[in-house]
């Protein structure tokens, strides 16, 4: 059983980001996500862990975040916070997606 660790992280990152975004900014809707998209990522994780071809719940959060920030990103621009949790969720996709074949 190996432990997918850049899963592991990578829910670890989001859920960080939460709490940073409501630290620096006091934004509570930032919070609320980023820990709610972290738990599902870390759950994501834990199933990938445990069978490395169950992917769907950690793709669909994913592919969740990589479309919501990545339409973020092109409005503002702006590479902290959204160019770069698109550009992390679409490596996530891109590993999880090669690992379906």
């Amino acid at each position: 059983m190996a432990i997918d660790w850049i899963g592991f992280g990578y829910a670890a990152v989001l859920a960080f980001g939460g709490f940073l975004g409501y630290s620096r900014k006091g934004s509570l809707v930032s919070l609320i996500t980023g820990v709610s998209f972290g738990i599902v990522a870390a759950y994501g994780a834990y199933c990938v862990s445990s069978n490395p071809s169950d992917v769907k719940i950690s793709l669909i959060a994913s592919i969740s975040l990589a479309t919501i920030m990545g339409l973020r990103y092109n409005r503002s621009r702006k590479l902290m916070p959204a160019g770069i949790i698109a550009a992390l969720s679409l490596f996530m996709v891109v590993r999880l997606g090669m690992s379906l074949f």
